[in-house]
């Protein structure tokens, strides 16, 4: 018996997989990557977890990015668009060895 309030360790769940997911999971076994089917859907939700917190991670570091751009912009620093597109324009044709038109 379980003490009061923990979770078991481990659970079953059935599911169903298509076609497609049966033959990936054959083929990791072929190869020697398996041993067990559970061990590559383990691997599989493992990758999900690590992207998930990455993507998180990024969209954390994506808006604070944006909200100290939004903040430069609103203390009159920074380049408005047109004069950034520009900027990169000139510098394009410089390479290039032409002007600016």
């Amino acid at each position: 018996m379980q003490p009061r309030g923990e979770q078991p360790l481990e659970t079953v769940m059935q599911i169903t997989l298509n076609k497609q997911q049966e033959e990936f999971i054959a083929a990791q076994l072929a190869r020697g990557n398996f041993n067990h089917p559970d061990e590559v859907v383990n691997a599989a939700f493992r990758l999900l977890e690590q992207l998930q917190t990455e993507h998180e991670e990024w969209l954390t570091e994506t808006r604070a990015k944006v909200e100290e751009a939004v903040a430069e912009m609103d203390r009159g620093e920074g380049l408005d668009g047109e004069t950034f597109v520009l900027g990169i324009l000139e510098r394009f044709q410089q390479a290039k060895g032409g002007n600016v038109e």
